[in-house]
């Protein structure tokens, strides 16, 4: 069975928990990815997607030049270890209805990022079910603002 090792991205860029999200957005664009691992050293932290600068940024009470990344990240995000198989990683991201995990080493430093694209290559038929069910309709994650 191929291990993540064999398929993840390396040398992933990352972003400071206090940088701001001018900073985390620009990144995003300058290499042309949706989301970057956030990271104190290689300590990773936490995950900002170009989704949560759209939503959560625009919800906040904050002005847009006070936003820093861990205001708005999601905290103690989904990972996996490089030794972990493409099945085992491929479920997971299913049961949590994602399309990329950070990759750990056997020190917990973060060193890289694997996506269902990663997985697709090595393993069609895995995806499919994991498509499926990331696809399910979602619910919402927290209750309603009152208007």
């Amino acid at each position: 069975m191929q291990r993540i090792a064999d398929v993840m991205t390396r040398g992933v860029e990352v972003i400071a928990p206090d940088a701001t999200l001018q900073m985390a957005a620009k990144m995003m664009d300058d290499l042309n990815v949706g989301a970057l691992p956030v990271c104190d050293n290689r300590r990773l932290v936490g995950m900002i997607t170009d989704r949560d600068i759209t939503v959560r940024a625009t919800a906040s009470d904050l002005r847009p030049s006070e936003v820093r990344v861990s205001d708005i990240m999601t905290e103690h995000p989904r990972w996996c270890l490089e030794s972990q198989t493409l099945e085992e990683v491929a479920q997971q991201m299913s049961d949590v209805q994602v399309r990329r995990i950070p990759v750990l080493d056997k020190d917990n430093a973060l060193i890289g990022i694997v996506s269902l694209g990663d997985i697709a290559v090595r393993e069609p038929e895995a995806v499919q079910d994991v498509l499926r069910e990331i696809s399910t309709p979602s619910e919402p994650d927290r209750p309603a603002a009152s208007t």
